[in-house]
């Protein structure tokens, strides 16, 4: 998410609004092959060499498409981006593959991270452009790194089983790329934040029963959003309300038959029309202190039981990871509610999950996404050496 950092480069951004590249909609690398409900689930599609960033780095990448299957059991084709450092790997054992969630939060595929990663110049890009420092960090430490656009061909942002399984497919498909050189004895770990922290969880929920093939020696969350409704009710009429707005659109397309559509009115339907292609931090600016309730056909829309009971289908919590666990938040954390976070600690640490916690006395959103990478990054660097994690639920 990280929207206010987001805003302020939209000066940076705005002079590239023109692409030179074309966005994914319009890109035939990404249209799926007649056969593909043939193949199964991480199965590679197709591949091709790219420039990261478009630009001459020391880094080798590709985007890689592959066979995924989305929550309405549909087979989907989707697209990562694979990049792997110079040099042979000098660590221990064998090269690292880091799946790393970049906060997608679109509702279109222009804001997806392979249009960023192949030079893609729009505003969209932002998303992926701060999660650069994150990437930069991965790399130079020699790990192997999978970008997946884990919401999918329509983009269905909180979708909690086609984004943990756009995860989990992304890592097989990288997995199983040759030039990458990931082995079956090189350790695999997710990290994401935010919203990308939302999709390596449902990942980690998810391993067991759809992809108990792959086996995640650590995984790094923070800024968890956890209780949408909170979450919704927290940015409404704020400076960041388009996030509200994202949530509300995102639910209400994504779950046609939830009811959802019947508690908009004409203004909400008509947004619901104009932003059906629209990344999260087009909303924000657009949505500035905006009320959803001007959109809303009742009172209390972000309260309503229908609303609470579409978002509660998306909700973190039904499945107990298996896998070691590292979880950060900041305690005055000014988009995603600390409360629901520490709710989510505890229902993993009731289920037996292995989980480290932190609950970070750094200020906001995005400066705990900064300062607690370091933790974040320490904690899968020892999964990666063979480290055993602490057992149990550990609070720092």
């Amino acid at each position: 998410m990280l929207i206010a950092v987001a805003i302020a480069l939209t000066a940076a951004v705005a002079p590239m609004a023109r692409p030179q590249i074309p966005v994914p909609d319009a890109d035939p690398f990404y249209a799926p092959p007649e056969s593909l409900a043939q193949f199964g689930n991480g199965a590679i599609l197709n591949s091709r060499p790219i420039a990261v960033f478009g630009l001459p780095l020391p880094v080798a990448g590709w985007q890689v498409q592959y066979r995924s299957t989305d929550s309405l059991g549909q087979a989907v084709a989707e697209v990562a981006t694979v990049i792997v450092p110079p040099g042979q790997w000098s660590g221990g054992g064998d090269r690292p593959l880091l799946s790393y969630q970049i906060a997608e939060d679109s509702l279109g595929t222009r804001c997806a991270p392979s249009y960023a990663l192949r030079g893609g110049r729009d505003f969209s890009i932002v998303h992926t452009l701060l999660d650069v420092p994150f990437l930069t960090e991965s790399l130079r430490r020699g790990w192997a790194v999978v970008v997946s656009d884990y919401q999918g061909p329509q983009s269905r942002f909180f979708d909690g089983i086609t984004s943990g399984r756009g995860v989990l497919d992304g890592i097989r498909a990288a997995r199983d790329f040759p030039p990458l050189g990931i082995t079956a004895s090189s350790p695999i770990g997710a990290w994401g934040y935010s919203g990308g922290a939302f999709a390596t969880l449902w990942a980690a929920q998810l391993r067991a029963t759809y992809a108990p093939d792959l086996w995640l020696s650590g995984v790094s969350a923070g800024g968890v959003p956890a209780n949408i409704p909170e979450l919704a009710r927290g940015v409404d009429g704020e400076l960041q309300a388009g996030l509200a707005m994202l949530i509300v659109l995102a639910l209400t397309r994504n779950d046609p038959g939830s009811g959802m559509m019947e508690l908009l009115n004409d203004r909400g339907r008509a947004a619901l029309a104009q932003e059906v292609d629209a990344c999260g931090v087009d909303l924000v600016v657009r949505y500035l202190f905006t009320r959803m309730d001007d959109y809303s056909s009742v009172p209390n829309l972000l309260s309503h039981p229908v609303f609470e009971a579409t978002a509660a289908r998306q909700e973190l919590g039904g499945a107990i990871p298996d896998v070691p666990l590292y979880l950060y938040h900041s305690t005055s954390d000014d988009v995603t509610p600390v409360a629901a976070f520490t709710a989510l600690r505890d229902r993993y640490c009731a289920g037996g999950a292995t989980v480290t916690s932190v609950h970070s006395g750094v200020p906001g959103h995005n400066p705990a996404a900064l300062v607690e990478s370091i933790g974040a990054m320490s904690y899968l660097s020892d999964r990666f050496a063979g480290i055993p994690a602490p057992q149990g639920c550990t609070t720092r």
